[in-house]
């Protein structure tokens, strides 16, 4: 019968805890006490109400799973067997959940829809879920049990590691980043963070009202990939990159170099290079435009293309014009991205060429306002 908190039921999780649940819980013991002294405290819980034994029952038989070190298809078999239905584990970015039926076996008929789920949680991070398939309407215990199996699947995940969980110690993550880190050091932080040493990583540097934890899971839902907050900006050291996988909203640069502090410094450059047109920049496809990055500010603002262009900036359609024509090349292509008529793009560019003193609609007047544009943005950052 179902796990409801009866008399009847509080027997059964008496047996799933002293003699086995499908056996893969059999008593355990340290030094032949443990099981002793779990039998003299369900005697005294048994001058308990029935729900409060059960519940209590419940947590001991998840200890002894815990103490046993079982794997995630052992926690859901030993739960559907201890629930009476169809019980399930999925962690994020994997392919297919774990299910296993009251009988032991997997569950292969399609989902219904959880009678009961619960969070699975690792450092703070959702990792996952688990779930309850009971026919009908869930028993007063299921909440019990299911927040016992959650707390189970988050130890067995970080017991065989690497954790699944993104979210990483920044003090770890900045050793792996910093310049001033012996080699020694960084290669004990990245053995520690799950990366292998000796394989690519790279690292990216984020800026995003998105949760980290969120952008670095879609990054790399495969591999290995670990983030942490540093000061104003968001750090992930993952085995790969899609830039594809990006949320809207997220700006980040993409270091290229195989050294992490070198890598570092380039992602930190390439962020700062990115816009709301272009909001994920590769280092590597800066080429010898990452060198204006090296400009010292006051020298930038002291330049007279930069300044005109700070004139401009307080009109957001000169600005969008200009940086459409800097990007395209081209008068038609701009007015295509702009989704204005040529002529009309014509008469901006024209107003735009008098204010910065550029004749715009030449090659160098073109490389003049996108090298003074990249400048002003570099100023903002």
């Amino acid at each position: 019968m179902p796990l409801n908190g009866s008399r009847s039921s509080v027997s059964r999780l008496r047996r799933a805890v002293t003699q086995g649940e499908n056996d893969l819980v059999t008593p355990f013991t340290e030094g032949g006490t443990y099981a002793p002294v779990m039998e003299a405290l369900a005697a005294r819980l048994s001058q308990l109400d029935a729900h409060v034994e059960g519940a209590i029952r419940v947590v001991m038989f998840y200890d002894t799973l815990m103490r046993r070190r079982v794997d995630l298809p052992a926690l859901a078999r030993a739960s559907a067997g201890l629930a009476e239905c169809v019980a399930g584990i999925r962690l994020h970015g994997t392919d297919r959940p774990i299910r296993f039926s009251p009988h032991g076996t997997e569950a292969t008929a399609p989902a219904p829809a959880a009678s009961t789920t619960a969070p699975v949680t690792l450092d703070e991070e959702e990792i996952g879920a688990v779930w309850l398939e009971r026919p009908g309407s869930a028993g007063p215990l299921d909440e019990v049990l299911l927040d016992r199996l959650a707390i189970a699947a988050a130890a067995v995940v970080e017991r065989y590691g690497p954790a699944r969980t993104t979210m990483a110690d920044p003090a770890l993550v900045e050793l792996v980043i910093s310049g001033d880190s012996d080699a020694a050091a960084r290669a004990r932080a990245l053995r520690l963070l799950g990366f292998t040493a000796g394989l690519p990583l790279r690292v990216v540097a984020v800026r995003s009202s998105v949760p980290l934890d969120r952008i670095s899971a879609l990054l790399c839902p495969n591999r290995p990939v670990k983030a942490a907050p540093l000061g104003d900006v968001g750090v992930v050291l993952a085995a790969a990159v899609d830039t594809e996988r990006f949320p809207i909203g997220v700006r980040a640069g993409i270091g290229a170099a195989d050294s992490p502090e070198r890598s570092w410094r380039e992602a930190r450059t390439a962020l700062r290079f990115t816009t709301g047109r272009q909001p994920v920049v590769r280092y590597e496809s800066l080429g010898a435009l990452a060198l204006l990055a090296q400009v010292p500010q006051d020298a930038a603002r002291g330049n007279a293309d930069v300044a005109a262009i700070g004139r401009i900036a307080d009109t957001p359609e000169d600005l969008e014009t200009l940086d459409a024509y800097c990007a395209t090349g081209t008068l038609r292509r701009a007015a295509d991205r702009l989704h204005l008529h040529h002529s009309s793009v014509a008469r901006r560019l024209d107003q735009i060429g008098k204010v910065l003193d550029i004749e715009l609609t030449t090659p160098a007047g073109l490389i003049r306002a996108a090298l003074a544009l990249t400048a002003w943005r570099l100023l903002d950052d």
